[in-house]
């Protein structure tokens, strides 16, 4: 997707170079078990742990094929595929919920289309904290290969949920994650002869608060007030202000059949590569939304769908389908129609202000 190979090796090397003495600063430390070992250094935050006293019970998790939905929690619509299976033939994985009340129903559809390998992945978790209502979407599409993208999803919303200031200060809590997710990602890398990275756009509702966070050129619309809007902004290497930050950290935007970080990566964030630390890096924009009678939809797609479809097109879309699992679906299949040569990959949340409980 974004790698130009007889580039590749001189670049890379001369990154590594010009950032070998910032490297403890990507790292961070200690190699770590990010499930269950604290750090004490890193982000100014002493590791991942459970919310002092808190009640966990999860409704949802889309990484666990044999989820189920417990009486009076959530309804599980599965349509083509296992809610954590990954599209391996080249055909589509979807899938669709939606909760008791009917106030919120979500879908995603996930497709190989013309690309060898699937490098993209997604992730949906819908649980309760401490009485709190807490929903997460997100989707991961990789670079390079696969791994980086599938730790994302094994591992970014789990750490998210263990920080301690997750309910008190979400945003406080996903920049740290995000940054502490990557450091974890590159130190179980280390011995690893492969240097690939992932995008994350991911949403997450808690209450009625909606924080949308993002790195790379995935990107997140909403559709409020029957307009559409980005809660992202593509993190491309010809940004006025990513241009200024990357070349202030020493590091150069080339020309290379578009714009890209030492002529190799055609965005200018991202979790892992390595070798494009300290220039490229894991650090979210973060938007916040107040979820009322206005918020209509959402979107969360790879480029894979942007390359080909317009925002304003896809909420009009995610707005008209009862369902939104038909609604991505849908997304995918304009999107793979209209030649888009990438893995496509869309999550679709409707929001049903009018529904009433019981």
């Amino acid at each position: 997707m974004v790698c130009i190979g007889r580039l590749r090796a001189l670049v890379l090397r001369a990154a590594a170079g010009a950032g070998r003495r910032r490297w403890a600063r990507v790292l961070c430390g200690r190699a770590v078990d990010v499930c269950v070992t604290p750090r004490a250094r890193g982000h100014g935050w002493r590791g991942f742990r459970a919310v002092a006293g808190a009640r966990t019970k999860m409704m949802l998790d889309s990484s666990d094929s044999d989820s189920g939905t417990p009486a009076g929690q959530l309804q599980l619509q599965r349509r083509a595929a296992a809610a954590g299976t990954q599209p391996q033939d080249g055909g589509y994985a979807s899938a669709g919920w939606q909760r008791e009340d009917g106030k919120l129903k979500c879908g995603y559809s996930s497709f190989r289309g013309k690309r060898a390998t699937m490098e993209d992945f997604y992730d949906v978790k819908l649980t309760e904290i401490d009485g709190h209502t807490v929903s997460l979407f997100g989707v991961f599409d990789g670079h390079g290969g696969s791994r980086a993208a599938e730790y994302l999803k094994e591992h970014l919303f789990e750490n998210l949920m263990k920080h301690p200031k997750f309910l008190t200060d979400t945003k406080l809590a996903i920049s740290e994650t995000y940054q502490k997710t990557d450091a974890d990602f590159l130190e179980s890398e280390s011995s690893a002869f492969r240097d690939d990275g992932s995008t994350a756009s991911t949403a997450v509702l808690v209450g009625d608060h909606l924080y949308v966070a993002n790195v790379g050129d995935s990107r997140a619309v909403i559709s409020k007030a029957g307009k559409a809007r980005a809660l992202s902004v593509d993190h491309k290497p010809n940004r006025t202000d990513e241009r200024k930050r990357i070349e202030n950290a020493g590091g150069v935007v080339i020309w290379a059949g578009t714009w890209r970080v030492g002529g190799v990566l055609a965005m200018s964030r991202a979790f892992g590569n390595r070798l494009l630390k300290p220039f490229v890096v894991a650090e979210p924009e973060i938007q916040e939304e107040l979820v009322n009678g206005e918020l209509e939809s959402l979107v969360l797609a790879s480029d894979g769908l942007w390359d080909a479809v317009e925002n304003e097109e896809a909420v009009s879309l995610a707005k008209t389908e009862d369902v939104p699992e038909s609604a991505a679906r849908k997304l995918t299949e304009i999107a793979y129609s209209r030649g888009s040569a990438d893995n496509i990959t869309c999550i679709v949340v409707q929001f049903h202000h009018d529904k009433t409980a019981g």
